[in-house]
């Protein structure tokens, strides 16, 4: 839809992995127009490295007077295994009773990373949810997809953000995104995404062992926990029929031979690109 008038706000879409963070430098640094601010939606189950990295990216915004917000719609793990709280659609990799394999749906990303993300964007454009957004106004939304991956790039699903891709405008791939923090001292800007994540690649959980044993035992207790689904289905009447796992080899994670690759590769976990995401009402 054209629109003649200007952004109410510029916001940055930041989940601390190696694009956003270049934006958000790159914004710092008056390489490209200023945030008004940055939001991180914070899933509750980051790896410490993620973390740690966010709050470097907290003084490098100050400096520069752009807010980081954290935002958040609760402790995925938490309720994951919550018999109050419905399962968590993460898409975990399924061996059904009669022996068949499939995944389940993914809604993980829409309930603890847009959601939360919206709710904030109509908060500080001044209509809080459920109040309707005036027409013609909107925040102008940044998101870090570089040329590598520009056919993850797609329109906001309302009338409120527009989405804009600085990175597809200047050429940068993810490689020249990581030469440019090395340049600034951010050359170990890690991956995001949640501890227990199942679309880490081998590499991924090699390296979340080695570097973070307890985040990975945590991932190994977690897949124990979900391997029938959530503790509370039966007794609602609502089975979830076979047995559930974080990896796609569809054994106990602890058990996994890490040494060997296998599918799907490692995808991000960006809240406004994923593959296959059901993004839920429009609100």
């Amino acid at each position: 839809m054209k629109r003649s008038a200007p952004p109410k706000l510029r916001l940055l879409s930041l989940g601390a992995g190696v694009q956003s963070s270049a934006l958000l430098l790159l914004s710092a640094q008056g390489a490209i127009p200023r945030f008004d601010y940055a939001l991180f939606a914070d899933t509750g189950w980051e790896p410490t490295a993620v973390y740690r990295h966010l709050e470097r990216l907290e003084g490098v915004a100050a400096a520069a007077g752009i807010p980081i917000r954290r935002v958040s719609a609760g402790n995925i793990r938490h309720d994951a295994l919550d018999e109050r709280h419905r399962f968590a659609s993460m898409p975990l990799f399924i061996t059904k009773p009669d022996g068949q394999r499939g995944m389940s749906r993914r809604q993980c990303t829409s309930e603890y990373k847009v959601r939360p993300l919206k709710r904030e964007a109509r908060g500080l454009l001044g209509y809080p949810h459920p109040a309707r957004v005036a027409q013609g106004v909107y925040a102008e939304q940044a998101i870090g997809i570089s040329t590598d991956e520009f056919h993850r790039a797609k329109d906001a699903d309302v009338a409120y953000l527009r989405n804009v891709f600085p990175l597809l405008d200047i050429g940068w791939t993810r490689q020249d995104c990581r030469a440019y923090l090395a340049l600034h001292g951010l050359g170990d800007t890690p991956k995001s995404a949640c501890i227990g994540c199942p679309y880490r690649s081998n590499a991924s959980w090699i390296r979340l062992k080695a570097q973070e044993p307890e985040a990975f035992a945590d991932a190994v207790d977690f897949d124990a926990a979900i391997r029938h689904g959530h503790p509370a289905a039966a007794t609602r009447g609502m089975p979830l029929e076979g047995r559930f796992y974080l990896h796609p080899a569809r054994i106990p994670l602890g058990e996994v031979d890490l040494g060997e690759e296998a599918e799907p590769a490692e995808r991000g976990c960006s809240p406004w690109a994923c593959p296959g995401e059901d993004e839920g009402e429009e609100w």
